[in-house]
């Protein structure tokens, strides 16, 4: 099976690349392993309890994603600095803050998925 990996830089509501990764995405699993990485604000995309007047929910739309099989990791370091783990201590990859299925990982993960993937999409301003 191919792969396809999109990695997105930006936060959600600030742009539209979560809802267009997010739609890529759930094509794409129709005939593709997909890999997203979360990196810089993009890691507030999975916040649970996000609740955007205006619009869905970021992060239960990458949640069902995560729960169709799509594997989504963000930064450790970009999380770390934005709040979701302590700056210090023991790695943690789930993060109580998140959505369920979303985990948190360092870059070396991102390397693996790059090297792993047919097909690259970047997501970025």
């Amino acid at each position: 099976m191919k792969t396809l990996t999109i990695v997105l830089t930006d936060g959600p509501y600030i742009s539209e690349h979560a809802e267009i990764a997010c739609k890529l995405a759930d094509e794409a699993l129709k005939r593709y392993q997909v890999n997203i990485f979360l990196y810089l604000d993009a890691v507030h995309i999975p916040k649970r309890g996000q609740s955007a007047s205006m619009f869905t929910s970021a992060g239960e739309l990458f949640a069902g994603l995560a729960e169709k099989g799509a594997v989504i990791r963000a930064c450790a370091r970009c999380a770390a600095a934005r709040g979701y783990l302590p700056e210090e201590g023991p790695a943690k990859e789930n993060c109580e803050g998140y959505e369920t299925g979303i985990k948190i990982t360092s870059l070396y993960e991102l390397s693996e998925m790059l090297r792993s993937s047919d097909r690259v999409i970047s997501l970025s301003r």
